[in-house]
């Protein structure tokens, strides 16, 4: 019997995932793989908590933060009100890349609910403050999975579907508004009054957040709040390692807006749920493989997982061939033709994306420098970097 190392490519939330069960049967003797997907944060209040497993041989489970802890609900409900409120009295706004799929709509929750976490006068004033001024959901897919919440309340946990019972649905409150085409999106940076803009992807890398990001993160008094994990690489990662200038549609833009991070939103479990994940088992696995995480995580995880549990742990590197039996030992790397596959599929999409941000480039620079009495100095300065851009793509041409 032989296992593969699995590294999912799935995006930072868990509202869909499963957990997969397989029984295998070879010379007589039967044994059970379980693989976790993504496993769920256990403080989402929206949802259920992940369904626990009673028994495995062998489990392969994600790692996403083997080495972290999320914050409890009421400290970053607290730290979002305070981040929120301090942003709106100095006039700013409050951008929040969100993956369009869970944290959206927890954010949402958290918007609607904030009032019960405290009853304080300071606290009312705070949250009198956050809830005068418009909530902006800036994302076709973001709109189009909230009504998806909307229509499956069912699933939601028990102290969610009594407060929906009692009339106050947690997805909907005055002052939320959704922009579904990109003429809306773009008023809203148009305008100059406070607001709350929560736009995806989560990550920064695509999607209307970029403009967002380019009319704001050069703003004193704005904030970039992020509320998901931002993986290595990423524009969004660099803005929360404290990069001072970033480089949005070829442009430099100084990063001078208030730059905060509430990890406590993940939609991934932490270390401590991770672990409880395990300990749920009556039957526990005799072999754990972790995959789907960074290498400080899974070592750290792994060392607490064998000491607590005296089960062996194996972190596998991509391709490696491991054949399950009582010695356990790997016998073998594969070659990797799925990712070459999908690095064809990778470039397609690149291309796609290229040609979006081409049309949103000629429409940045036919609005700031062609229809504005910009200076012959800015004119020649843009027709010089379109030239080396020009040149740059039939450079991509010339060699394919």
């Amino acid at each position: 019997m032989i296992i593969y190392k699995l590294d999912l490519m799935m995006q930072d939330t868990c509202f869909g995932s499963a957990i997969i069960e397989v029984w295998v049967t070879e010379n007589g003797k039967r044994e059970k793989i379980v693989f976790t997907g993504d496993l769920g944060n256990n403080d989402i209040p929206l949802l259920s908590p992940p369904t626990m497993i009673s028994d495995a041989d062998y489990l392969v489970m994600e790692s996403t933060y083997g080495n972290r802890l999320h914050i409890r609900n009421d400290d970053k409900a607290k730290m979002f009100l305070d981040v929120v409120y301090e942003t709106l009295e100095k006039g700013g706004t409050v951008v929040i890349p969100s993956f369009a799929v869970g944290r959206t709509q927890e954010i949402l929750y958290e918007l609607n609910r904030i009032k019960e976490v405290e009853h304080s006068e300071e606290f009312y004033k705070k949250y009198q403050k956050l809830m005068s001024v418009p909530v902006y959901v800036d994302s076709p897919l973001a709109i189009s999975a909230t009504e998806v919440f909307k229509e499956n309340m069912n699933l939601f946990n028990e102290e969610t579907q009594e407060i929906i019972n009692e009339g106050d649905n947690p997805l909907e409150f005055d002052g939320l508004k959704f922009t579904r085409t990109a003429d809306e999106s773009k008023e809203l940076n148009a305008s100059e009054k406070s607001s709350i803009i929560i736009s995806a992807s989560g990550m920064c890398e695509v999607g209307r957040i970029k403009h967002h990001l380019k009319h704001h993160l050069w703003d004193p008094n704005s904030t970039i709040l992020f509320v998901g994990y931002q993986a290595p690489g990423t524009l969004g990662r660099k803005l929360v390692d404290g990069d001072k200038k970033v480089k949005i549609f070829g442009e430099e833009i100084a990063v001078n807006a208030r730059i905060e991070y509430i990890e406590g939103y993940s939609g991934h479990a932490d270390q401590e749920w991770l672990m409880n994940f395990v300990y749920s088992f009556t039957n526990p696995p005799k072999h754990i493989f972790l995959v789907h995480g960074e290498k400080e995580g899974q070592i750290e995880l792994k060392g607490k997982l064998e000491e607590s549990t005296q089960i062996p742990v194996t972190i596998p590197d991509f391709g490696e061939t491991y054949e399950l039996n009582d010695e356990l030992q790997m016998i073998g790397k594969t070659k990797d033709t799925v990712k070459e596959r999908y690095l064809r599929l990778d470039v397609l999409e690149r291309m796609n994306t290229l040609k979006e941000e081409l049309e949103d480039m000629a429409s940045i620079v036919k609005e700031e420098y062609l229809d504005k009495n910009a200076s012959d100095e800015d004119i020649i300065r843009i027709k010089e970097r379109l030239k080396e851009l020009e040149q740059q793509i039939v450079k991509i041409v010339e060699n394919k």
